[in-house]
């Protein structure tokens, strides 16, 4: 099984030799990396070049996580896709062990290490903490079938753009597992928690509106931040700005 690993990097050198360091380590080596680039520099070529073991096209890609990827996608062989972030681990057997976890799915889903979610074939209903890009894996049959990202989701200035890819996988009749023991390393940054939860809860508002999910749904949204402004009372800026950014979002 053939990998084709689609990482978008912008402004990061040492935390992107990180991932390729990983990446040098891996067991199963049948993979190559598409580097979609979005720097105005040259700055990756010194980390790329460190790593002469590795297959690695660059690309020259707009600023945008969901455009850069988007640039990389027509040039997709591998029988697998991923899109690992540039600040990511991947530990040593991953690729070897999604090869023998995909068998006949179309798709598998890990977690970073916090995550608690258990196992599950994901659905529309279960999918919103069931799956994060950095440990997406899909056939390139599926990806050729869904097409590319949304481009209004995706940072700088929203997220999601993954949640939004695998509901249109789904929506095809796809077949993708939440695998709970796949496991990728990614750093807790500080965060400003209000701006962070009004983005992402624009993002989730986005989606809900777009793929016309029902009522009880979108209310079960709605009241979740809700009642964290009354019970949570330390974090009520953040869920005060979840719950506007979803209903911004909805509305949009």
């Amino acid at each position: 099984m053939t990998f084709d690993l689609v990482v978008a990097t912008v402004d990061r050198v040492e935390e992107l030799d990180a991932l390729l360091t990983s990446l040098d380590e891996q067991t199963h080596r049948d993979f190559r990396v598409l580097l979609a680039d979005q720097n105005d520099d040259d700055r990756v070529i010194a980390v790329t070049t460190a790593h002469p073991s590795l297959d690695v096209k660059r690309i020259s890609a707009p600023r945008g996580l969901s455009l850069a990827r988007n640039a990389a996608l027509s040039g997709l062989t591998a029988d697998v896709v991923a899109f690992p972030d540039d600040d990511c681990v991947y530990p040593a057997d991953l690729l070897a062990r999604v090869t023998q976890r995909l068998g006949d799915l179309d798709g598998v889903t890990g977690r970073e290490p916090w995550w608690p979610t258990a196992g599950a074939a994901l659905t529309r209903d279960n999918i919103w903490n069931r799956a994060i890009s950095f440990t997406i894996f899909l056939r390139r049959e599926l990806i050729e079938q869904v097409g590319t990202f949304d481009e209004e989701l995706g940072l700088p200035n929203g997220s999601g753009e993954e949640t939004d890819y695998l509901i249109r996988a789904l929506d095809t009749g796809a077949r993708i597992d939440h695998d709970p023991t796949l496991v990728v390393e990614h750093p807790r940054k500080p965060v400003d928690r209000s701006a962070v939860g009004a983005r992402d809860g624009a993002s989730l508002g986005y989606i809900l509106r777009k793929h016309r999910y029902p009522r009880r749904t979108v209310a079960r949204m709605l009241v979740r931040p809700a009642v964290g402004i009354v019970v949570d009372p330390r974090h009520a800026g953040f869920h005060f700005a979840t719950l506007r950014g979803r209903l911004r979002g909805y509305r949009s």
